[in-house]
């Protein structure tokens, strides 16, 4: 293994004192990421299904995903007053649908219907799934925290964590019992005001872990 050479020309900043760039680089770097397409029912019925782009897995056993929103949404009150929610997996055929749920609504106004989507009954929480999606999680809500900087200063956004207490993975993307990640045609967002990324299998790039049996060598600069 060959490594690149060591970089010297860096653009640096504090975030605090601004970018210096035409758009934030922060949310382009740290991507693309999987969406966290997540429905929720409030205390009086109403169904409400919402895009965070800050989204991911962070636990095995038990399974636990989680996303923040910027702002105290419908999403992050429904979750607090039920403790329930499902994930929803967001494939290139829901792109458009996707983007339609991430209006600003009333809390009054079911975004299933807006995006004209199929509320599907869980089994083991309140909210909906979506009919459309290969892919859903059925989450307990864990923690729920406000989110603040170093210096204890509190920020307007809400990170939400669950765990998965119920799993759909729609059998054509089980090829031998395996999830087949590189077919199944996720979305996720990058960092520009309208980045999307798709994956397929021309992105797939097989590597083993060194400790599994293989042994990997030291690895090596280029003479400079």
């Amino acid at each position: 293994m060959t490594l690149p050479p060591i970089e010297t020309d860096f653009h640096s900043y504090r975030p605090s004192e601004g970018h210096g760039l035409p758009h934030d680089p922060f949310n382009a770097i740290v991507g693309p990421r999987p969406i966290g397409w997540v429905s929720t029912r409030s205390a009086q019925g109403i169904n409400n299904l919402a895009p965070y782009s800050f989204f991911n897995a962070f636990n095995y056993i038990p399974p636990i995903i989680g996303f923040s929103s910027t702002g105290y949404k419908d999403s992050v009150r429904n979750i607090e007053e039920t403790g329930e929610f499902v994930w929803n997996l967001t494939t290139q055929p829901l792109a458009e649908a996707m983007n339609a749920s991430c209006q600003h609504f009333p809390p009054e106004v079911d975004e299933f219907e807006r995006a004209g989507l199929t509320p599907v009954e869980s089994q083991w929480v309140k909210p909906p799934r979506v009919g459309e999606s290969p892919v859903a999680f059925e989450c307990k809500l864990t923690q729920l925290i406000q989110l603040q900087g170093v210096d204890g200063k509190k920020a307007n956004t809400y990170l939400v964590l669950g765990e998965v207490v119920g799993v759909y993975i729609a059998k054509r993307l089980l090829k031998d019992g395996i999830y087949d990640t590189a077919n199944a045609g996720h979305i996720l967002r990058g960092g520009g005001p309208a980045d999307y990324f798709t994956i397929g299998p021309e992105q797939l790039v097989k590597m083993r872990r060194p400790d599994e049996g293989r042994v990997a060598p030291p690895p090596t600069r280029p003479e400079r």
